[in-house]
């Protein structure tokens, strides 16, 4: 098959389970283009190991960065569509149709990621991994830029933070034009399906992280008495860290030897610098910025207790079952996490850790204190939570099956029944 992935940005670290199914697809054996609609990164320092060992910026074409200023983005984009005009006139013409994009078209946004397309682009499958994406999919097949079958998939800020801005009935035209739809999590399916989506087109596909890479360790009470407690995420308000660092003050009384550590960057990092200096943490919660999966991992080795308290953010942002939260539980750590989004459909409450309430300082506080004084139960939790990761996110196992999918709208009619009759869809849904 040739197959087309339709992303944001490429490559991006905190991503992976993006990356994870455009590398299964390869390694099954079949062609990939990658396409960055929104240009290149800006930070590209750092990329994950698999981007090189299978020389994916050779796959990956970019449409032009729209520039942030107006004036100037108006000027780069009329000076673009001028230089590639001869390509497809018609085209080039329509993408500038108000009345029909409105404001992807006022933005000059519908212009800038067509430019890829004018040259007509042919696939067996078009993969939009957000169905925000998967709108201009619809778009660019029904203007003749693309040939394929179009799947869409719901991830989380496309089904939550989306829609209270554009309204409930934004993905109508998706929801009839796609070919098939997948959700990352049960939670965001019955998000979809409640909006319109039909519920015979689409399914329940996880993100899955590569189990081998994330050594299981059981967790012991350690000879030096500091508890390591970590959180991997970005720096950003859905992610819900300033809570721990809440809950780490109101412990720290009760249990001075502590280390909490923070991997990750993002726009609130100047603020969690000033509330850990007030709270007086500065010798307890350590800022460690973005780091490689194979630092992660070396990081986590040394923990003890993983938190990932995610919140609905201002914007109605949600998170399905994270992939750090997956990547701690794959190698034995106890968790605590929040009533929150498709999170309960990977964490288990008091199996394979605990689950709070968002934002609930004290709960958090509450259930730091009782793992730090029962350290007999770390060994339990963390089998518990290695057997469910293993059992339903497992990476190839989802590569076999996403391929699977690919593999069926192309040669029939697919539908989730059909897809249970031929025993397809497994404990991974």
């Amino acid at each position: 098959m040739k197959v087309a992935f339709f992303v944001a940005h490429f490559p991006v670290l905190s991503e992976p389970f993006i990356l994870n199914q455009i590398v299964g697809t390869i390694e099954r054996g079949h062609e990939v283009d990658i396409y960055s609609l929104d240009g290149r990164p800006q930070d590209t320092s750092k990329v994950h190991p698999l981007v090189e060992k299978y020389q994916l910026i050779k796959r990956t074409i970019y449409a032009p960065t729209r520039p942030k200023n107006e004036l100037w983005r108006w000027v780069k984009g009329l000076t673009l569509l001028l230089l590639n005009f001869y390509k497809n006139p018609t085209v080039c013409l329509q993408l500038l149709d108000t009345n029909r994009y409105v404001s992807q078209a006022k933005s000059l946004k519908m212009l800038y990621r067509a430019l890829p397309f004018l040259e007509k682009k042919s696939y067996d499958i078009i993969h939009c991994q957000f169905s925000t994406l998967g709108v201009f999919g619809v778009w660019f097949r029904q203007l003749g830029l693309i040939e394929g079958k179009l799947i869409s998939t719901f991830r989380g800020s496309d089904i939550s933070k989306f829609l209270p801005k554009w309204g409930e009935k934004v993905y109508q035209e998706l929801f009839t034009e796609t070919d098939y739809f997948l959700a990352n999590c049960e939670f965001f399916k019955n998000k979809a399906v409640a909006l319109g989506c039909d519920a015979h087109k689409i399914h329940i596909h996880g993100s899955g992280i590569d189990c081998n890479n994330f050594f299981f360790k059981e967790r012991d009470f350690p000879n030096d008495g500091i508890i390591r407690i970590a959180t991997t995420g970005r720096l950003v308000e859905k992610k819900g860290i300033e809570y721990v660092i809440k809950a780490i003050a109101q412990i720290v009384k009760y249990h001075p030897h502590l280390e909490y550590n923070i991997i990750g960057d993002g726009e609130l990092k100047e603020y969690f610098q000033k509330l850990i200096s007030s709270l007086g943490l500065n010798h307890i919660v350590k800022l460690l910025g973005w780091k490689q999966q194979k630092e992660i991992i070396e990081i986590l080795n040394q923990c003890h207790i993983f938190v990932a308290p995610s919140i609905t953010g201002k914007d109605g942002n949600q998170d399905a079952p994270v992939n750090t939260l997956k990547e701690a539980m794959a190698m034995g750590l106890p968790v605590i996490s929040t009533q929150h989004g498709g999170i309960p459909e990977l964490v288990e409450d008091s199996v394979s850790g605990f689950l709070v309430p968002e934002r609930d300082v004290d709960a958090i506080a509450n259930k730091l204190s009782y793992l730090i004084t029962h350290p007999e139960l770390w060994g339990k939790m963390g089998k518990a939570g290695r057997m469910r990761v293993v059992e339903k996110y497992d990476m190839d196992k989802l590569n076999d099956e996403l391929v699977a999918i690919y593999q069926q709208i192309l040669h029939s009619k697919l539908t989730t029944d059909h897809f249970a009759d031929k025993r397809l869809i497994s404990s991974n849904s």
